[in-house]
């Protein structure tokens, strides 16, 4: 029974991860449009900066940092939580 007593990690329903799967896939279409897709008509507008490959690779590094920090630190979820009843 002592297993059964052991915490446990959130694994993959800590909201961390699914808030850097949400930035992580903004941050990839950003970039990929930073780099593929800016017209010389955009870059002009934007005082020659490609805003869409900054933001993406900030986004992506954001994200990276998110994934890193729930790596490191994961959430316990305490055993009694797990029986969903408060002993009565």
């Amino acid at each position: 029974m002592a297993a059964s007593q052991a915490p446990k990690k959130a694994g993959v329903f800590d909201i961390r991860l699914i808030i850097a799967l949400l930035i992580g896939g903004y941050g990839l279409v950003l970039t990929i449009m930073g780099i593929a897709f800016t017209t010389e008509e955009e870059l002009a507008k934007a005082a020659g900066v490609r805003i869409n490959l900054w933001a993406g690779i900030g986004m992506l590094v954001f994200a990276a940092l998110f994934v890193l920090w729930a790596k490191l630190r994961p959430i316990v979820v305490p055993p009694s939580a797990e029986t969903g009843g408060d002993g009565e």
